[in-house]
């Protein structure tokens, strides 16, 4: 437990938590929306700090990232909770830990100068907040982050995108990349399967555009909620005109069988990606690619002016052919990071 980095004292013991766009007014005992910051006599309190319910090494690609750091390995951690009550979540038996049952699994106490160690002991040269929401455990994440900093190693994260202003003007200098979930495009959707609000994740989308910090965008395409062609043409233009043509776009398959609470909708079916693949080419992004379908070539990247294949991928084994990120046949420049 550690006291929050961003939240305001109120009257009467009652505090106002500044560390997402929920900004929940919290009375003395009463805990947040993501059910892991807790009002106690009249301060904040992060009750997840430090403690790592989830521990992996990743490949960057499964984040997803295919333009930053291509090929290279990250160490993935999480923490309990999440501001979303997303029904479609994959990881809720964590993100949802503290909703769902009466004695929270908390995890394995684990501190940030530990987490940096196995990063460097392993060669790792990434740290990936992820599986959860790094938002709702922020104080962790961002100790982390500077000590990973300070020691060469660069820092992701995978978030819904709803962290409040302040929030990312405090995570921003330590930041090197992220993949956001832009879940759909209309207010409705977010209200009933997010329990949250649009307009703040495309706000924060456009302030890490203009901050530098390398962008990836990630769409769940769920049969019946998400996948009209006005919601997703929304999105494809969107990333084009907002974000840049180089944003690259994720376009995910949804499966029922690992939601939380969408189990009776079947998976997207594959010509459902290939018509928003085809929406996003045609807005104009240059790296469009479909995720979680086996046998597509459409995870590979591909030079947007000659056609070359660049990096080839085949689950998470990648075949990488571009000249220090640039097209091997025309030399065009593919905005990768390495």
């Amino acid at each position: 437990m550690k006291e929050a980095y961003l939240y305001e004292k109120l009257k009467n013991h009652n505090v106002r938590c500044l560390n997402c766009s929920h900004y929940c007014h919290l009375s003395p005992d009463q805990k947040g929306i993501c059910g892991v910051r807790q009002n106690i006599d009249g301060k904040l309190y992060s009750l997840n700090y430090g403690q790592v319910v989830a521990l992996n090494i990743d490949p960057i690609e499964k984040k997803p990232l295919f333009h930053f750091l291509p090929g290279s390995l990250s160490l993935s951690l999480a923490a309990i909770g999440c501001n979303f009550k997303c029904l479609a979540c994959q990881n809720w038996e964590i993100s949802q830990a503290e909703e769902l049952t009466a004695k929270v699994n908390w995890g394995e106490d684990i501190a940030p100068e530990e987490i940096v160690k196995i990063a460097l002991k392993n060669n790792i040269p990434s740290i990936s907040y992820t599986y959860t929401e790094p938002t709702v455990f922020l104080e962790y994440a961002l100790d982390t982050m500077k000590l990973a900093k300070e020691k060469g190693l660069k820092n992701i994260w995978v978030s819904n995108g709803y962290m409040s202003p302040e929030a990312l003007e405090l995570i921003s200098p330590y930041l090197d990349a992220t993949n956001i979930d832009l879940k759909g495009f209309n207010l409705a959707f977010y209200r009933k399967n997010c329990s949250a609000t649009l307009e703040p994740v495309l706000n924060n989308l456009i302030a890490i555009k203009k901050k530098k910090i390398w962008l990836e965008i990630t769409t769940l395409v769920i049969p019946g909620l998400n996948d009209d062609e006005e919601s997703l043409k929304g999105i494809a233009q969107f990333i084009a005109q907002k974000l840049g043509r180089n944003t690259p776009w994720h376009i995910s398959q949804f499966s029922g069988t690992i939601s939380w609470k969408l189990q009776h909708i079947e998976d997207t079916p594959v010509e459902t990606l290939e018509k928003a693949y085809q929406l996003g080419r045609q807005a104009g992004l240059h790296y469009v690619y479909i995720g979680n379908v086996l046998g597509e070539e459409h995870e590979n990247t591909y030079c947007p002016k000659c056609g070359t294949l660049a990096i080839g991928r085949q689950g998470y084994y990648i075949t990488r052919k571009d000249v220090d990120g640039h097209c091997p046949s025309c030399h065009y420049n593919l905005h990768i990071i390495n």
